[in-house]
């Protein structure tokens, strides 16, 4: 159990500010990562894990405006077969942005729309898979220059975090990382990776 409760409570490997806007500004470069860089946004503002995010259809996250809703209400989440109770986030207004500006370029490229089809696509037009996903996310840590490469999950992780260190409100973490319990989320309330990069430059040398 004290092992248990010591790997819980460790705190994440999370991507610094600097590593979150160098990813951001990679993919938001070019019109070939415009897809990809809302991805990464995504995952940024809503801690959404990947799984979660690639079962977005355009009628979660689109209302028939095509303008995108302010909260989604998730199908697919962590446990959700076996603890059905609706979960739903809630989209910032920059995201929400990015995410009217993918509608546009979706319908330029001439995806489908429908409300079953999928937000987020491959190349040959089916839902982009987790193992494509974590391909892409090698790509581009490695054109962001990031040292110190992590798992998508990682951006879960950073997001809870950044909250964390805004709010300094374990409560609300929780209730936006969507955890059963709050001890999941006190990993949080940890010293974080962006916390000893600060640190160490006030030492002498």
């Amino acid at each position: 159990m004290a092992a248990y409760v010591d790997r819980i409570t460790r705190a994440p490997r999370t991507f610094t500010e600097r590593e979150q806007l160098l990813l951001l500004r990679a993919t938001g470069e070019h019109r070939s990562g415009f897809r990809d860089h809302v991805i990464i946004a995504t995952a940024l503002a809503t801690g959404l894990r990947a799984h979660e995010l690639l079962a977005l259809d355009v009628g979660d996250v689109f209302d028939a405006a095509g303008r995108s809703r302010r909260r989604v209400q998730l199908r697919i989440f962590k446990r959700s077969h076996d603890d059905p109770a609706a979960q739903e986030v809630i989209l910032a207004d920059g995201l929400r942005a990015k995410l009217d500006k993918l509608y546009r370029w979706k319908r330029a490229e001439g995806q489908s729309l429908t409300a079953d089809a999928p937000v987020f696509v491959s190349r040959n037009g089916n839902r982009l898979s987790g193992r494509q996903l974590r391909e892409r996310f090698a790509l581009w840590q490695t054109r962001a220059g990031i040292e110190r490469p992590l798992s998508f999950h990682g951006l879960r992780h950073s997001s809870c975090t950044n909250l964390y260190r805004a709010t300094k409100d374990l409560r609300l973490v929780q209730r936006f990382a969507r955890h059963a319990s709050i001890t999941s989320t006190m990993r949080y309330a940890h010293p974080a990776d962006e916390d000893l990069v600060r640190a160490v430059q006030g030492l002498p040398c």
